[in-house]
C-alpha cells in the first residue's frame, strides 16, 4: 500500500536505513507513527496535508520496513535519542535543515526527545496522545498499569516476550489494537494488513521490545537528568489526546505537559480513543493543518 501522491524512498542514516514516503509542496512537515504501526498510520489525511506542506512520513527504526539494528546490552540502539537522530538525518538528506513535526504514541516520544536534543531543527512540534515517560514512571497507577500492561511485559528480558508475541502474531496485534467497543472498525483494511505483515517478522517484534526496554532504562535516565537540569521543549507545541483513551481518562495531560514544555500553543482532547489519526482523522487533520499553518 502506498499513499497517493507520495514517493517511497530509503535513506541511510548514521544509525539505520530508514524508509520514508514524501510528497507535496510547501514548508516541511515530518510525521512519526506509533506502536505497532508504520508510516501508513497517517494515510487517511497525509495526502490532504501535502496540498499545503511537503510531508515526510517515515517508519521508525525497528518498525515497518526500516532497518532493525542489533540489540545492545543497555538498549541504547533503540533509545528515542537514536530514533530522533535518524529522523533529523532523514530530513537533512531530503534538503530540510529545519522542519515541523508531529508524532503519535512512540513517535510522539521521539518528537519530545528531538525537541530537547535538536532545538535548532524543530520549528513546531505536535505531540499526540502521550504524557512524558518521565512522568509516567514516577506516577504509576493501577488504572494505567492495567491498560498499558504491554509496557511491563515487553521490557522483560529477551527472549521471553519476543517468543510469546511471535507465537501467534496476528492474535497479539489484533487484541492489542481492539481494546474498545469499536474493535478494529476504524482501521483502513489495507493499512491494517500492512501492520500485521510487519508484525509477523520476528525481527520487528524484537525491535519493538527493545524500544520499550530502552524507554524504561536509558531513555528514563536521560529524561530524569534533563528534567533536573531544567531542559524543556522551547518551540511552539500542540498537545492533542483522545478524550476516551487512557491518556484522556487517566493522565491529566493538560496539567502534566506545562511542566515539560514552555511554549504550548494549544491543548485539546479529540472525540476518540488512542488512535487519533485512524479514529478521528478529520479532527486531527484540522488541528495539525491549523497549527502548522501558523508558523509565519
Amino acid at each position: 500500500m502506498t499513499m497517493e501522491g507520495f514517493t517511497r524512498t530509503e535513506i541511510e542514516t548514521s544509525g539505520a536505513r530508514i524508509v520514508a514516503a514524501h510528497g507535496g509542496k510547501g514548508p516541511p512537515v515530518l510525521l512519526l507513527h506509533g506502536n505497532p504501526f508504520t508510516h501508513l498510520s497517517w494515510h487517511k489525511f497525509a495526502p490532504r496535508l501535502a496540498q499545503d506542506f511537503t510531508v515526510v512520513a517515515t517508519d521508525l527504526r525497528g518498525y515497518g520496513d526500516s532497518e532493525k539494528p542489533p540489540s545492545t546490552p543497555n538498549h541504547e540502539s533503540y533509545s528515542f535519542r537514536a530514533m530522533a537522530q535518524d529522523q533529523v538525518e532523514v530530513m537533512a538528506a531530503l534538503g530540510f535543515g529545519k522542519f515541523m513535526v508531529a508524532g503519535h504514541d512512540r513517535g510522539a516520544r521521539v518528537v519530545h526527545r528531538m525537541c530537547l536534543d535538536h532545538p535548532d531543527k524543530v520549528e513546531r512540534a505536535a505531540i499526540l496522545d502521550i504524557v512524558p515517560q518521565h512522568h509516567l514512571f514516577n506516577n504509576i497507577t493501577q488504572a494505567w498499569a492495567t491498560y498499558a500492561y504491554h509496557w511491563f511485559f515487553m521490557i522483560q528480558p529477551a527472549p521471553m516476550p519476543e517468543r510469546l508475541m511471535s507465537a501467534d502474531p496476528d492474535f497479539f496485534i489484533t487484541k492489542k489494537l481492539a481494546k474498545t467497543e469499536k474493535g478494529l472498525s476504524f482501521f483502513g483494511r489495507e493499512a491494517l494488513e500492512e501492520y500485521k505483515r510487519c508484525f509477523r517478522n520476528p525481527e520487528t517484534v524484537r525491535a519493538m521490545c527493545e524500544d520499550y526496554r530502552a524507554t524504561a532504562s536509558v531513555d528514563l535516565q536521560m529524561d530524569t537528568a534533563d528534567f533536573a537540569a531544567g531542559k524543556r521543549i522551547e518551540c511552539p507545541a500542540l498537545i492533542l489526546w483522545g478524550a476516551t483513551g487512557s491518556v484522556g481518562k487517566h493522565q491529566r495531560p493538560a496539567e502534566v505537559w506545562p511542566k515539560y514544555a514552555r511554549n504550548i500553543a494549544g491543548m485539546k482532547a479529540l472525540p476518540c480513543g488512542h488512535y487519533l489519526s485512524e479514529e478521528a482523522p478529520e479532527e486531527t487533520y484540522a488541528e495539525l493543518r491549523a497549527f502548522f499553518s501558523a508558523r509565519n
